[in-house]
C-alpha cells in the first residue's frame, strides 16, 4: 500500500482546510449549534457545488466523483478539525454508504444523485432505546400493504434525522431485518430533536406509526448492509476524531508558547512538555490507524472488520485524552464557556459512544483474533 498521501490528496486537504477555515470558524460553530437545524444551507450548497464534497466518494454513475475512502477520510479529518456543523455524516457517510451497500440499483438511481449534489439530506435510522446499532435486534415492524410497506416503532439517536428529507429505516419484515426508505414528511412520521452533550452534532428521535415505506434491496438484507455500513462509519468517525485531536494538540502547543508563568512560557516546563509529547504520540498513532483502515476499505480487504474496530477504539481514546489535556494545559480559561476547549471535549465524549465504545471495539478485535487462530 502507499503509506504517504499523493500530491493530489494533499491538495485536497489544503483546499478543504481553507474552505472550513473561512466557513466553519469558532463563531460559526457557536452560532449554528444554538439553532435547531444545526447547519448553514448556504455553506452546505457551497460544499456540494464548489468542492463536490457530498459526492466525493459516491459512484460516478449516480452523480458522485468516484473517489476512494482514502479521500473521504481526508475530508472527514478536516471536518473534525473544524467541528463542522452540517448533516454530512448522517447523509453521506451513513445513508449514502447504506444505499451503495444495498446493491439496489433502482434506489441508488433515485436517491444517490440528490445526496451527491446536496439537494437531498438523508439519514440512517438504526439505533433504538439501548443505543445499539444491531439490526437483528430491531423492534420496529414492517407490514406489507397494497402500496408497499408500512413501518411502526421508534428509532433513537438518528443523526440529523430532524432535518432529513429521506429516512433509511431498519425494521423487521417477514423475511427478517430489512432496510426501508421513508419520506420524512409522510403521514405517520414524527420527529423530535434530542438534547445532547454535543450541540455541534444533532440527534433526533423518530416515531413511526404506520408510516409508508419502500423496501431497499431484499427482505432480510439489513444485517449485511448495516454491518458493512457501520464498519465504514467507524473509520469515518475515527478520521473525524483524528482531526479534532490534532486541533486540540495545536491549541495546546500554541497556548504553551504564549502563556507566561514565573517569567517563562509554560511550554518550557517539563510537565507541559511531557503532556504535549504524549498528545503528539497518540495523535500520530491514531492517524496511522485511520490511514491503514481507510486503505483497507478502499481496497475492500478482509481486514476491514478488524482494522475498523482498531481505529475506532484507539482514536476514541486518543481524542478524549487530547481534549482533556487541552483543558488542563489551558488552566482556568480552558474550563470556561467562552473558550473552545469544552466544544472539543464534548465532541470527544459523544464520539466515544457513537457506533460502539472503545471497550466494545476492543472486545470485537479480541473476538476476531481468536476466531482467526481457530480458538
Amino acid at each position: 500500500m502507499e503509506w504517504t498521501l499523493t500530491e493530489e490528496q494533499e491538495e485536497l486537504r489544503r483546499s478543504v482546510r481553507r474552505f472550513f477555515e473561512q466557513k466553519s470558524t469558532s463563531a460559526d460553530v457557536r452560532r449554528l449549534m444554538q439553532t435547531d437545524d444545526g447547519y448553514d444551507p448556504a455553506v452546505w450548497s457551497q460544499m456540494a457545488e464548489q468542492l463536490g464534497l457530498q459526492g466525493l466518494a459516491l459512484p460516478e454513475e449516480h452523480g458522485g466523483s468516484g473517489f476512494s475512502f482514502v479521500e473521504q477520510a481526508i475530508v472527514l479529518e478536516e471536518m473534525g478539525r473544524s467541528l463542522l456543523c452540517a448533516p454530512y455524516f448522517g447523509s453521506v457517510v451513513l445513508a449514502g454508504t447504506a444505499l451503495v451497500e444495498s446493491g439496489d440499483d433502482s434506489a441508488q438511481k433515485e436517491l444517490l444523485p440528490g445526496i451527491a449534489d446536496g439537494t437531498t439530506i438523508a439519514s440512517l435510522a438504526l439505533a433504538e432505546s439501548d443505543g445499539k446499532g444491531d439490526a437483528d435486534a430491531t423492534t420496529v415492524t414492517a407490514r406489507r400493504t397494497n402500496d408497499g410497506y408500512s413501518l411502526s416503532g421508534t428509532k433513537h439517536f438518528v443523526l440529523d434525522g430532524h432535518i432529513a428529507n429521506v429516512l433509511l429505516v431498519v425494521a423487521r419484515a417477514d423475511g427478517g431485518p430489512s432496510l426501508f426508505a421513508v419520506d420524512a414528511t409522510a403521514s405517520g412520521v414524527q420527529r423530535r430533536l434530542l438534547e445532547t452533550i454535543d450541540m455541534t452534532r444533532k440527534l433526533a428521535l423518530i416515531e413511526l406509526n404506520d408510516a409508508p415505506a419502500r423496501l431497499i434491496g431484499a427482505e432480510g438484507d439489513a444485517t449485511k448492509i448495516v454491518t458493512r455500513t457501520l464498519q465504514r462509519a467507524a473509520v469515518a468517525l475515527a478520521a473525524e476524531q483524528v482531526g479534532a485531536a490534532q486541533r486540540c494538540l495545536d491549541m495546546s502547543v500554541d497556548y504553551a508558547k504564549l502563556r507566561v508563568q514565573f517569567g517563562r512560557p509554560i511550554g518550557s516546563f517539563q510537565a507541559i512538555k511531557h503532556k504535549c509529547a504524549d498528545m503528539l504520540l497518540e495523535v500520530e498513532s491514531a492517524r496511522s490507524a485511520v490511514h491503514y483502515a481507510a486503505w483497507a476499505i478502499a481496497e475492500d480487504t478482509e481486514e476491514v472488520p478488524l482494522v475498523s474496530s482498531v481505529a475506532k477504539a484507539y482514536c476514541s481514546d486518543a481524542f478524549t485524552s487530547a481534549a482533556a489535556e487541552n483543558i488542563q494545559i489551558h488552566g482556568g480559561i480552558g474550563f470556561t464557556w467562552e473558550h473552545d476547549a469544552h466544544l472539543y471535549y464534548r465532541r470527544s465524549k459523544s464520539s466515544e459512544l457513537l457506533f460502539g465504545t472503545p471497550t466494545e471495539h476492543r472486545d470485537a478485535v479480541a473476538g476476531l483474533l481468536l476466531a482467526a487462530e481457530g480458538k
